[in-house]
C-alpha cells in the first residue's frame, strides 16, 4: 500500500518531533534509532526514506525545539523587564524538570561540540545563539556579559539537572 505525499509529510514531522524530545531528555547518544522510531509505530528501515544520517535528524530536530521556543521567547523579551523574565524562566522548576520541552542547549551542547567535525549541526547551535545574544545584547552592554549570562544560565540549568536533593536541583 502506498501513502500519499502529505503521510510521508506527517510521519516526518512526527519522528522530528519525537527525536526532539528524546534528544533534549535522554541525549543524542543515548537516543537510539530503533527504539525511536519503534515508539512511534514505524520500522528502523524506515527512518532512511526520511533522513539520510542521524546527524540529518539531529540537526532538523534540534532546529525544531530551537523553533518551538521562539514563541515564548518573544514574550519573554516583550515583557517591561525582560532579562528578568528570561532569566526566571530559563532558571525556573518546569526548565528544571522538563528538558525535553526547553532550550536544547544545555542538553545537547557537550554531545555536539564532542563530534569533532564542523556539520550543519554547529550552525544550527550558532544561529540559536546568536539570535539569544542578539535578544540579550539589547539589555546588556558588551559581547562579554552575553556570553557570561548564557553560560551561566545553561551551567546553572545543567548543575540543577543534576542535583539529587531538590533543594540543591531548584536553588
Amino acid at each position: 500500500m502506498r501513502y500519499s505525499q502529505d503521510h510521508k509529510a506527517q510521519t516526518h514531522q512526527r519522528i522530528i518531533k519525537e527525536a526532539s524530545i528524546r534528544f533534549r531528555r535522554d541525549g543524542i547518544g543515548a537516543t537510539g534509532l530503533q527504539p525511536l522510531m519503534k515508539a512511534l509505530d514505524l520500522t528502523h528501515g524506515g527512518f532512511y526514506a526520511h533522513f539520510k544520517s542521524k546527524g540529518e535528524l539531529v540537526e532538523k530536530a534540534l532546529q525544531a525545539s530551537a523553533t518551538e521556543l521562539d514563541a515564548h521567547c518573544e514574550t519573554l523579551f516583550s515583557q517591561e523587564h525582560p532579562l528578568h523574565a528570561f532569566i526566571d524562566s530559563y532558571q525556573s522548576e518546569l526548565h528544571v524538570i522538563s528538558p525535553h520541552q526547553g532550550c536544547p542547549l544545555p542538553s545537547m551542547c557537550s554531545e555536539l561540540g564532542q563530534r569533532g567535525e564542523p556539520s550543519a549541526t554547529n550552525t544550527v547551535i550558532e544561529a540559536r545563539l546568536k539570535q539569544v545574544e542578539k535578544a540579550l545584547g539589547e539589555r546588556l552592554d558588551t559581547q562579554h556579559q552575553i556570553i557570561v549570562m548564557l553560560a551561566t544560565l545553561m551551567g546553572g540549568l545543567v548543575l540543577s539537572r543534576s542535583a539529587e536533593e531538590e533543594a540543591l536541583a531548584l536553588a
